[in-house]
């Protein structure tokens, strides 16, 4: 039997990279999917990929730092398909400057969709776990920035470390209510917001595009590898599908022996 079997999957920044992988597995694995993305055209022609019928897969238009747009996606998914038993907050964004060039409302900016946006999915799907009885799993997406620094990053480093911590929360106040909580926390995936990220570093830090894969991002892996996709999809399956309390409020690093903890 697939791992999901008829589970609703709420999955934001899911129409692209990491997100669409993990909601396409997902939907392999007998789920219904919801595309939760700020780009609507996009979010419905991915759930059309995944269901051409609409029967288990819809596509919303979601802004993940507007509490309101939050709740009325989340109300629908539940008018649709019943219920939510899975949230993955995925979405995010990248802007790299150094501390003292930072502007602030890009610092501001930056944290309200990966720290905001990870509070404001996860208290909305919350209280229909809560009342479905059945317990649900929450997933954040971290990095190995969860664990450790880099350079230029000083925004995303911090929101990435928080999510740890929103997640043990999570995980000690839905214990009892069988809903876990927990981070991935992925090296380097060549996705479009790394992808952007390779020219500006490069240009901040003075040296060329290849080095910044070799010598910054890639330097401390065992064997010079992206962490794919399809990688950062399995551990979401396995957080998904585990069927008790005894993983939760964990945080799993997939990033190719760059960070050992």
């Amino acid at each position: 039997m697939p791992q999901l079997q008829d589970k609703v999957a709420f999955v934001t920044g899911a129409a692209s990279g990491i997100g669409k992988e993990i909601a396409t597995l997902y939907a392999q694995e007998g789920a219904k999917i919801v595309i939760a993305d700020l780009n609507q055209a996009a979010a419905e022609a991915t759930a059309r990929e995944l269901s051409p019928d609409g029967s288990r897969a819809i596509g919303v238009a979601v802004d993940v730092t507007d509490e309101g747009q939050v709740n009325a996606a989340v109300e629908r998914t539940v008018a649709v398909f019943g219920g939510v038993d899975i949230l993955v907050s995925n979405a995010g964004i990248q802007i790299v400057h150094p501390v003292e060039e930072f502007a602030f409302a890009d610092w501001k900016k930056l944290l309200a969709i990966h720290l905001d946006g990870a509070f404001l999915t996860t208290k909305a799907c919350l209280k229909h776990m809560y009342a479905q009885g059945r317990g649900g799993s929450i997933i954040y997406m971290g990095s190995v920035h969860s664990k450790e620094a880099s350079v230029l990053k000083a925004p995303y480093v911090t929101a990435k470390h928080g999510l740890i911590g929103l997640a043990k929360t999570v995980a000690k106040e839905g214990g009892t209510k069988g809903v876990r909580a927990n981070v991935i926390c992925p090296g380097f995936v060549r996705t479009p917001l790394v992808e952007k990220q390779i020219p500006e570093q490069a240009k901040t830090l003075g040296i060329s595009e290849e080095d910044v894969v070799k010598k910054v991002m890639l330097k401390e892996t065992v064997d010079g590898e992206f962490t794919t996709t399809e990688d950062v999809a399995r551990v979401a399956l396995l957080f998904a599908a585990f069927p008790s309390n005894a993983l939760t409020g964990q945080s799993l690093i997939v990033s190719h022996g760059w960070n050992m903890q």
